[in-house]
Formats: structure tokens, C-alpha cells, sequence
């Protein structure tokens, strides 16, 4: 029996389509207690695939000593194969070492990783945020000039466990020294998921008007409030078409113990189908899969569309 679908009333403030930017393969399984096998993750990327998501971030060139529930990043692009490669399926590399792996696996797209505070430049990439800068640069220039795509996160956009409140201006010079590096898209990272949805107006409003125009602008919102949802429809209203989100709402983040899962892309999903927007991916194969992966993690779902409308 088909699952039920949310009833589709138009709504106008909305984009007409949205591309998600699935983030489940890295974001949601770098934070698991759970190693999952290679060979589980190559299938959870070839089931998104047809569950009809087009961009898929797959893995990470970290460090394994760091992030060891990713150390096999080659052998899961090995058993994708074609399937694991081209501007679609961008991996994340913090250095030129990590860079380095990533073109040796014949990569067709990658994202650094910076963030917007101190505090957490450090903790994260063990440098200041300027450091941090200088050390993406050379990642940034060779992988153009591989003609790779290339994607910045910053992290803590809205709010860091350690440092409070980011003023808006920080967060938008950080954006700013980023993209002039030569990348092509921006993620704004809620990572500890304390924004609310003025905040995410008056950001996306000041990158605008440093030249940052909600084109090329993704948002990745953490739903450790229960905000995630509600601050993506705020982004969307200002003209940002790019969501990420994690089938079965999984990830969170290893260097920040306060980060609780990413916005769950049934959830998304849900939503956006409500309000007639398109988004290309089939409700029924994503819930079939979170509950696949759930069977792999040994633990349910925290989706909420996932648990009601597969009972768990």
C-alpha cells in the first residue's frame, strides 16, 4: 500500500522547486558509534540515488585518526564507481592532503569546511580562522583548476557553544574571504541549531548585500531546537533554493558535543510537497531507506515523518 502524502495546497512565497543536497553518507554517519560497512554505505548512496536525489555528498577525506566512521572513503568510491563520481557527488576534504586522496579516487566535486568562530577553527581544524583561510586556498585553486566544483561550509553561523551569540558581520567576513577563494557555493551552518528565523533573514540579507545573493547560498540547518524545519522555509522565502538535510535525520557533529541531527529529508520533503514545491525525490523509497539504515544502526529513526509513516 502506498504511503499516505501530505494534501497540496500552493504556497507563493515558495520557490517552485528546491534542490536537497543530501548530506546522509558523510554528515549523518561521521557521528554515529556505529562503523558502518563499506559496502552498507555504497548502498545507501545508491539508494537515495533512486529514491530520485541528485546531489548526494558521499564521504570524507578527513584524517581517519579523526573521523575514523569514514577512513574507508576510497573503498566506498571504489564499489560506486561511476556512480560516486561527477559534480554530484562532492566529498568533503579539510587540506591539500585530504585533496589529494580525493583526486587519486577521480572526484568530480568537493566542499571545505570552515567555520565562523575562533573557538571552534581551532577545535576543529587545530588553526585560526585566517589559517584556516590560507590553508582552503590551494585547495580551492587546484581543484579548479582539475575543474572540479567546489562548495564552502562555514559552521557556527548562528550561535557556538563556546563563544554565544556571532555577529552577523563576522559570519558574512568569513563568507565573503570563502567564496572569493573561487568556490561556488556557500552552506550557512546552524550547527548547534539555536536559529530562529529573524536571524536567518537579517543573515541572508547582509551576504546579499556583500554580494552574495541567496543563488548561491545553501542552508544547513542542525534541529536541536526543533527549528530546522521552520528556518530553511525562512531561507526559501528569501530566495535560497539549496537545502541540506539527512535522510532519517541523521548526523550531528563530532567536535561539537551540543550538535543533535541535521534536518531530517523526509521531513523536508513532506513539507515542501505540501506547499506544491518540487524536489524530485520519491517519499515512499526515502522512508524505505531510513528505516533500512535504521535496521543498520540498530537504533529507529528520528525522523518524524519516518516514524509516522513507517511506525518506526
Amino acid at each position: 500500500m502506498r504511503l499516505p502524502l501530505p494534501q497540496v495546497e500552493p504556497d507563493p512565497t515558495l520557490p517552485r522547486s528546491v534542490t536537497v543536497y543530501e548530506v546522509g553518507p558523510r554528515d549523518g554517519l561521521q557521528n554515529e558509534s556505529t562503523v558502518v560497512p563499506a559496502a552498507v554505505k555504497a548502498e545507501f548512496v545508491r539508494r537515495l540515488a533512486a529514491a530520485g536525489l541528485g546531489t548526494i555528498e558521499t564521504t570524507s577525506f578527513v584524517d581517519p585518526r579523526w573521523v575514523p566512521q569514514l577512513a574507508d572513503a576510497e573503498e566506498v568510491l571504489g564499489l560506486l564507481g561511476d556512480e560516486g563520481r561527477g559534480a554530484r557527488r562532492p566529498v568533503l576534504v579539510p587540506n591539500e592532503r585530504g585533496l589529494d586522496r580525493a583526486l587519486t579516487a577521480g572526484v568530480g566535486a568537493v566542499a571545505i569546511f570552515g567555520s565562523a568562530t575562533e573557538t571552534f577553527a581551532r577545535r576543529n581544524l587545530n588553526r585560526t580562522v585566517e589559517e584556516s583561510v590560507e590553508m582552503f586556498r590551494p585547495v580551492v585553486e587546484r581543484s579548479r583548476a582539475e575543474g572540479l566544483w567546489v562548495r564552502a561550509y562555514v559552521s557556527m553561523c548562528f550561535g557556538d557553544p563556546w563563544e554565544g551569540p556571532v555577529p552577523v558581520a563576522r559570519v558574512v567576513d568569513v563568507c565573503r574571504r570563502l567564496m572569493d577563494l573561487g568556490c561556488d557555493e556557500l552552506s550557512l551552518g546552524d550547527t548547534i541549531g539555536v536559529g530562529t528565523t529573524g536571524h536567518v533573514h537579517r543573515l541572508l540579507a547582509a551576504l546579499d548585500g556583500a554580494g552574495i545573493g541567496p543563488e548561491r547560498v545553501g542552508v544547513h540547518f542542525h534541529d536541536t531546537y526543533g527549528q530546522a524545519l521552520a528556518n530553511t522555509v525562512a531561507a526559501l522565502r528569501d530566495g535560497v533554493t539549496v537545502v541540506d538535510a539527512s535522510t532519517g535525520g541523521l548526523g550531528g557533529c563530532p567536535y561539537a558535543k551540543s550538535a543533535t541531527g541535521n534536518l531530517a529529508t523526509e521531513d523536508l520533503v513532506w513539507a515542501l510537497e505540501g506547499a506544491g514545491v518540487s524536489t524530485g525525490t520519491d517519499l515512499d523509497a526515502l522512508v524505505a531507506t531510513s528505516t533500512w539504515m535504521a535496521g543498520h544502526l540498530g537504533r529507529p529513526s528520528p525522523s518524524r515523518v519516518v516514524r509516522a509513516l513507517a511506525g518506526g
